[in-house]
C-alpha cells in the first residue's frame, strides 16, 4: 500500500490554540447554531459546504419581496430576474478578477466541464493530457475525445507524495507541434488529497500551445483564485461547494480570446439569436448566452452574490488561515495515536511536509497486526455518533489506484474479464484494497468538532 506517515513535529497551535478561534466561536453561533444544536459533527466540507444563516435569510427576504418572471422578456418581472442574475454573474467576475473571460452558468461544476468537453474541437489532429488526479467529471471528457480521433494520455502523480510527476508532465506537454488543437486538464486542488498543483503548469503549458482547462471547485472554497494572475482558458467552479446555498449552479469562466474555439454542437432555446424552421439556419448568441441551455434558475442565481458577498466579509486569507491550521491540527494529533504494540492507528496519504495542502486528510485505519479496517465499517461506526465523514474513491480513481498499488495489467485484466462490475467485486477479485477515509474542515468547523473526531478514532485502539 502507498503512503506518506507525517513526520511528528511540534506545532504552536493545539486544539484550544487556533488561529482566530474568538472569531470563528462567534461566527459559527450566530450562522451554524442549527449544526451544533442538533448535535452534528460535520467533517464533510470538501463534498458541501454548509450555508451561513444570514445568507438564507438575505435570499429570502428577497423572493418575498419581489416578483421574478423568466429572464427571456422585457415585462416586469422578467427584467428584474435579468437584473438580479446579471448582478451575480458580475459579482462571480469581480470575485475571481475575471475580466478577460465569460461567466457561463451551469447546473454544476461537472455541467461546465461537459461544455468544454463537447465543445473543445476533438478530432485525429487532437491531443487531451490530464493528470492522473482528476475528478470523473475531467476524466469523463477522455470519451469526447476518443469518439472523435482524438488521442488522450494521463500523466501520473508520484506515489510518494501524489503530486505531479515534474518530468513526465515536461515530457507529454512537449514535442507535439503536428496537433492543431491541444488541451491539458488539471485540477488546481485535489478533492482528494488536497494538494494544490503548482498553478504554474497553467503558463507552462500554455507556451507549449496547450489549451489549459482548471479543475477549480476544491480549491476555490478556501484559497483565493485570481484570474487576472493566472490565466487558464477554461475554469469551472462549484458554488456549493465555497457557501453551502444553492446547490444545483456552477460556472464555466471562458477566456474571451478561447470563446469561438468551442463548437457548440446543438442549439436550444435562450442560445442562439435568431432560428429559421424553413430555411434551417440559426445564429448563435455571442456571449455566455450560448451556453445557457433553456432557462436559467433565475431564482436561486442572485444567492451566488449573496454568497460571495458573505465570503468576502470573512475574508478568503481569513478562511485559508484558519482551515490550514485545523487540518494540519488534526493530521498531528492522529499520528500520535498508536495502538499499545507501538502501531500506528491511522496512515494518511499524501505530502509529509503538508506544504500547499488544503484542508482534507485522506486515510486508512489499521488494526494492531497491521489488517485495515474497511472504510464502510468506519463510516457506520462515525454515522452512529453523528460524525459526518466520507468514505470510498471519491470520483477520483487515478488516487485510489496509486495509493492501493494497483497496476495497469491488473486493472486491465479485470475489465477485460467481464461486461459489467463494480466497486466490491474489483475488490474481490483483485484481493486489493480500495476505498480509504476522507475528513474535510470548513468555516464552520469547531475546535470541539476535532476533539470529537480524536475520540472516535481513539474508540478504535486494540480491536
Amino acid at each position: 500500500m502507498s503512503f506518506s506517515i507525517f513526520k511528528k513535529k511540534s506545532i504552536e497551535n493545539t486544539s484550544t490554540n487556533l488561529p482566530h478561534d474568538d472569531y470563528f466561536n462567534r461566527l459559527i453561533e450566530k450562522e451554524y447554531k442549527r449544526v451544533t444544536d442538533a448535535g452534528h459533527t460535520y467533517l464533510d466540507f470538501t463534498g458541501g459546504n454548509l450555508y451561513p444563516k444570514s445568507q438564507l435569510d438575505k435570499h429570502f427576504e428577497m423572493l418575498n419581496s419581489n416578483v421574478l418572471g423568466n429572464p427571456h422578456s422585457t415585462n416586469p418581472t422578467s427584467r428584474l430576474a435579468t437584473e438580479l442574475v446579471e448582478a451575480s454573474r458580475e459579482k462571480v467576475l469581480s470575485y475571481f478578477n475575471a475580466d478577460d473571460y465569460f461567466c457561463v452558468f451551469t447546473q454544476n461544476a461537472s455541467g461546465a466541464l461537459k461544455i468544454v468537453g463537447e465543445c473543445y474541437p476533438f478530432n485525429a489532429n487532437s491531443y487531451f493530457v490530464l493528470l492522473a488526479d482528476n475528478h470523473n467529471s475531467v476524466n469523463g471528457i477522455r470519451e469526447f475525445s476518443s469518439h472523435k480521433g482524438g488521442t488522450f494520455e494521463y500523466c501520473p502523480t508520484q506515489y510518494e507524495d501524489l503530486r505531479i510527476n515534474e518530468n513526465q508532465l515536461n515530457g507529454l506537454l512537449s514535442g507535439k507541434e503536428e496537433y492543431k488543437n491541444k488541451l491539458f486538464a488539471f485540477p488546481a486542488q485535489s478533492n482528494v488529497s488536497g494538494v494544490k498543483h503548482d498553478l504554474g503548469w497553467i503558463k507552462k503549458a500554455q507556451e507549449k500551445g496547450w489549451d489549459v482547462l482548471l479543475d477549480a471547485a476544491a480549491y476555490v472554497p478556501t484559497s483565493k483564485l485570481d484570474l487576472s494572475l493566472v490565466k487558464p482558458d477554461f475554469v469551472s467552479v462549484s458554488f456549493y461547494k465555497i457557501f453551502g446555498y444553492p446547490t444545483g449552479i456552477g460556472c464555466l469562466l471562458v477566456r474571451k480570446d478561447k470563446f469561438d474555439k468551442l463548437v457548440k454542437p446543438w442549439f436550444s432555446g435562450g442560445t442562439v439569436t435568431l432560428v429559421s424552421v424553413q430555411a434551417s439556419h440559426h445564429f448563435l448568441a455571442k456571449n455566455h448566452e450560448r451556453y445557457e441551455d433553456g432557462t436559467l434558475n433565475y431564482l436561486d442565481i442572485p444567492a451566488i452574490k449573496t454568497g460571495l458577498e458573505y465570503i468576502e466579509a470573512i475574508g478568503i486569507e481569513r478562511i485559508n488561515e484558519r482551515v490550514t491550521s485545523l487540518i494540519n491540527n488534526l493530521c498531528e494529533r492522529l499520528l500520535e495515536i498508536k495502538h499499545s504494540n507501538g502501531q500506528p492507528l491511522v496512515r494518511i496519504f499524501g505530502p509529509s511536509d503538508r506544504k500547499n495542502v488544503g484542508s482534507t486528510l485522506i486515510m486508512n485505519f489499521f488494526d494492531p497486526n497491521g489488517n485495515p479496517y474497511a472504510f464502510e465499517e468506519i463510516e457506520k461506526l462515525a454515522n452512529e455518533r453523528m460524525i459526518s465523514i466520507r468514505s470510498g474513491c471519491f470520483c477520483n480513481p487515478g488516487i485510489d489506484e496509486i495509493n492501493n498499488c494497483l497496476s495497469t495489467h491488473e486493472l486491465a485484466t479485470y475489465f477485460s474479464s467481464r461486461e459489467n462490475g463494480n466497486y466490491y467485486d474489483m475488490i474481490e477479485y483483485l484481493k486489493k484494497m480500495r476505498g480509504a477515509t476522507r475528513v474535510s474542515v470548513g468555516i464552520a468547523t469547531r475546535s470541539e468538532d476535532l476533539n470529537t473526531f480524536v475520540d472516535f478514532a481513539k474508540s478504535l485502539l486494540n480491536k
